[in-house]
């Protein structure tokens, strides 16, 4: 006879057990739908995990991130910056790979004293890139990121907030989740806006004390989830206290958290050029590059930064420097043409929220590339140019029946006298003919890309992309508008789950099954292309596999079978096939 805990009953038996009891005693009237009961431990359980000491384990973040794999997927993104791109991925990869590493120690935790974090100081003028690569970095690590002004910043917090108060957001930015907001970047623009000038009096005082508040942060200092001058949080612990008795804290320890900070830092290459002068290098007088301010800046020291005008203390917590380079018109035009580029995907999600298709010609591209060149706010000022060259057709065109569109260079130098051509003439034969090249012309530029890559993209994601499947990569980004990245991930994650159709079937029904390349692209297609559901399609083949294929076993002994296409396009007329042979002793036990 079984002890009462020889089993502990799972969620399910304890639902259904406890809806017997209620059926019994209200009939069908009252039922219990508990969507999470979690068994007590035995006394036994309790006394064994006495012992134990669970290892700390950080949440679910990309800590196996290579450097190489993040700079390759930085420079699917980004143009330019090589240099920056391979400083932030390999500190920033140092960082969370280091923190894996010190909580898998052992004894399971981290008790190095003065360990010293990666933060970093990216230095460059405006709309060169900065917020666009972290922002995209902690997308793929799958860290919460926040981003502070540091003009908005006051020493004691209460005009405009402080440091702790984004802290605070990374917990709200991961939905709650403490622990993971433990491992969050926080990046703060406009750092240079808080140096001093050496002045006793004045701003230059409130601006040393904001850099003295960042210190703790920056290093380690635990930050209470209460904001001390919010009346309703401390109304909130007040009434907890009042109902438990105890008094809730609520900390987040920074000591995990990458601290990122930028500026412009204008006339900070002065003081590196009067240093370099005075040290007898006689540098500055070789430097000739357009870019002559970031040539200067490379060579930038901790000593630079303090005669800028900032502590000591402050930028020895800040180790790595990374320098951006200003965008020249020619790079403008470049992010214009990255499959990725944003502007363009926004651009082109405004038109088809009204049913209309754009595309650019190459000439339109460079016109408003150079547009933006003109305005000097870097990548900002494409989104400036191409609002200048489509307004007006984004008013009008919804309210025609005109479904396709090309952005040509004369729609880029007038677009007031382009858009009255259109509206006049809106089924242009040669317009439309332009539309069907530029379409059929993207989908090889993608593929183009894609295979100009291949060996990367293969190195990252696996041999198995066939050229079928590198073609649905291609329809994915163009017509889902994925980036390549996430296309190749979203393939790959629905052929793994086809092939743990593959295992779940063997550990369920004890039949092997194997679904060769073809039947695999045919799911692949159903699912990626024509959108049919995988939780219905792979359910619907089980329940039609299952039955035939166990006849099959018990008839002839056969317990592995390949599955061809025709087996998957048309599974019912296949097994029939199957099991006609069988009975006619053509299929039989190997």
């Amino acid at each position: 006879m079984k002890g009462p805990h020889d089993k502990t009953p799972d969620q399910k038996e304890l639902e259904k057990e406890l809806n017997k009891y209620l059926e019994k005693k209200y009939g069908d009237r009252v039922k219990l739908v508990v969507s999470t009961l979690v068994p007590k431990p035995s006394p036994e359980q309790r006394d064994d995990d006495k012992g134990k000491t669970s290892k700390k384990s950080p949440p679910h973040i990309n800590f196996d991130m290579k450097p190489e794999e993040l700079i390759s997927y930085l420079n699917s993104f980004i143009v330019k910056q090589d240099k920056a791109k391979e400083i932030l991925a390999t500190k920033i990869c140092t960082h969370y790979n280091k923190i894996k590493f010190m909580t898998e120690k052992e004894d399971g935790s981290d008790t190095e004293v003065g360990n010293i974090k990666n933060n970093i100081i990216m230095i460059g003028p405006t709309g060169v890139g900065k917020t666009y690569m972290i922002k995209l970095i902690a997308k793929k690590i799958r860290v919460p990121f926040v981003k502070g002004d540091a003009t908005k910043f006051s020493e004691t917090g209460y005009v405009g907030g402080d440091v702790e108060d984004l802290v605070r957001d990374l917990v709200y930015e991961a939905n709650g989740d403490i622990d993971l907001a433990q491992y969050g970047i926080i990046y703060i623009d406009e750092i240079d806006k808080i140096a001093s000038s050496n002045n006793v009096i004045g701003p230059d005082v409130s601006r040393t004390g904001v850099q003295r508040t960042l210190l703790k942060p920056m290093e380690e200092t635990e930050v209470d989830l209460r904001v001390p001058h919010d009346p309703i949080s401390q109304m909130e612990a007040i009434e907890r206290y009042r109902r438990t008795g105890k008094r809730e804290k609520k900390t987040v320890n920074t000591k995990n958290i990458l601290f990122i900070v930028s500026g412009a830092f204008n006339n900070l290459e002065d003081i590196i050029k009067n240093r370099m002068n005075k040290k007898g290098i006689g540098f500055g007088a070789e430097i000739k590059s357009k870019d002559e301010k970031a040539e200067y800046l490379e060579h930038v020291f901790a000593e630079d930064l303090i005669n800028y005008g900032f502590e000591s203390e402050f930028i020895g917590r800040l180790p790595v420097i990374a320098v951006f380079h200003q965008l020249e018109a020619k790079d403008l035009y470049e992010i214009l043409k990255n499959p990725h580029s944003p502007i363009i995907t926004s651009k082109n999600k405004d038109f088809r929220s009204y049913g209309i298709d754009i595309q650019f010609e190459d000439e339109a591209l460079w016109e408003m590339a150079k547009m933006a060149y003109q305005e000097r706010t870097g990548a900002r000022g494409l989104i400036s140019a191409i609002e200048k060259v489509l307004l007006k057709f984004e008013r009008k065109l919804p309210s025609t029946d005109i479904k396709e569109l090309v952005v040509t260079k004369e729609m880029a130098e007038g677009p007031e006298g382009e858009l009255q051509k259109v509206l006049k003439d809106p089924h242009n034969e040669e317009r439309l003919r332009r539309y069907r090249e530029l379409v059929a012309h993207e989908r090889e530029e993608m593929k183009t890309y894609i295979k100009v890559r291949k060996t990367e993209f293969l190195s990252r994601y696996g041999a198995i992309f066939t050229d079928n499947r590198l073609d649905l990569v291609v329809d994915r980004v163009i017509k889902k508008e994925r980036d390549v990245n996430s296309a190749f991930e979203e393939v790959l994650s629905t052929y793994y789950q086809i092939r743990g159709f593959e295992k779940s079937f063997l550990e369920r029904h004890g039949i092997e099954i194997n679904l060769n390349d073809k039947a695999i692209d045919l799911l692949l297609t159903w699912i990626l292309k024509e959108e049919r559901d995988i939780k219905e399609l792979l359910p619907t083949l089980d329940s039609l596999f299952e039955p035939a294929l166990k006849l099959i076993r018990d008839k002839a002994g056969v317990n592995s079978f390949s599955i061809p296409k025709d087996g998957v396009e048309n599974p019912e007329a296949y097994l029939n096939k199957l099991i006609k042979e069988v009975y006619r002793g053509k299929i039989q036990d190997t």
